[in-house]
């Protein structure tokens, strides 16, 4: 049987260079690579683009705009991990374990939009909840993330190391205090929210590895669940899945709940922690940005694409 051929424009970028390291060893793929000296060739670029049977795209949104524009021949199938193509018409979103029929429509779309990697988590906590209607459409939901500064690319990684041109002390920093991430449509959509959650992230001295939470107060539910119809809500919407799983409602909650301890894995971890005294829910997922968060998430979406 004739390998798969596999282009990744934008492989020496984070994420297309730990796609390429998931796949080079694979004896049933072909990775085509550009010559680096005709990165920037659009002639060179669009041979390959038409070249490969699958194309996954590490660029930012117009870049990776111009290369599904380059793309001429049908059968060529994309895999967008940029944020340009989430929320869009004709495209399905890559996170298989979003509902028992979306690995279907992923493997048998030909174009695939990788999800973020803090909406993979926010996503994973609030859909089941909403579509059991616990959570109201319209319920003022915040949601707060750290991850490692692998997730910021090149410039943030060389600032955190030390290197370029502008090193950082920082251990901790909070970002995107305009309040309109580019992860807020994304997030909203695919939870079932009817408008954008309060969305606050930041970013640790730990180059991976990611924890996103949403605190709720059940006393503003109009169904008034406990800990335990979430925590059961939540198990049942992901029973039997591989990547994700939900941890059990534990008595005793642990000391502190580090976010490196699934890294270089494809999988998610959902805790619930919860006070019914006070009426309180921490949800907690945990993921690594660089795998379930984004090429582990491409790599599972790419076999779902090509039938392997």
């Amino acid at each position: 049987m004739a390998r798969a051929t596999i282009f990744i424009d934008g492989e020496a970028g984070t994420t297309g260079l730990q796609i390429r390291s998931r796949l080079e060893d694979r004896p049933d793929l072909e990775l085509l690579s550009i010559d680096p000296a005709k990165r920037k060739d659009l002639t060179e670029r669009r041979r390959l683009l038409n070249a490969a049977d699958l194309v996954v795209l590490c660029l930012p949104d117009e870049a990776a705009r111009e290369s599904v524009s380059l793309i001429e021949r049908a059968e060529v199938k994309v895999l967008d991990a940029s944020s340009a193509h989430r929320v869009a018409k004709g495209w399905a979103y890559g996170f298989p374990e979003i509902n028992r029929e979306q690995e279907k429509a992923i493997a048998t779309a030909k174009r695939v939009s990788n999800p973020g990697c803090y909406p993979t988590g926010a996503i994973a906590l609030l859909r089941p909840l909403v579509e059991a209607e616990v959570l109201p459409r319209d319920f003022p939901t915040v949601i707060h993330g750290i991850s490692g500064y692998s997730g910021g690319g090149r410039q943030l990684i060389e600032a955190f190391e030390g290197q370029g041109d502008a090193p950082t002390s920082d251990n901790y920093r909070l970002y995107g205090l305009g309040l309109s991430h580019k992860h807020l449509p994304e997030m909203q959509h695919y939870s079932g929210l009817s408008h954008a959650p309060l969305f606050f992230p930041a970013v640790g001295r730990f180059r991976q590895g990611m924890l996103v939470q949403v605190p709720l107060n059940l006393g503003a539910l109009q169904k008034r669940p406990g800990s335990a119809d979430i925590h059961g809500l939540l198990s049942e919407a992901y029973a039997g899945q591989r990547h994700v799983q939900v941890q059990p409602l534990a008595e005793q909650p642990p000391a502190r709940l580090e976010p490196e301890a699934l890294n270089g894995t494809n999988d998610l971890e959902i805790f619930v922690f919860g006070n019914d005294a006070l009426g309180q829910v921490l949800l907690v997922a945990r993921l690594d940005n660089l795998g379930k968060g984004a090429s582990g998430a491409a790599v599972q979406n790419l076999e779902l694409m090509l039938g392997l």
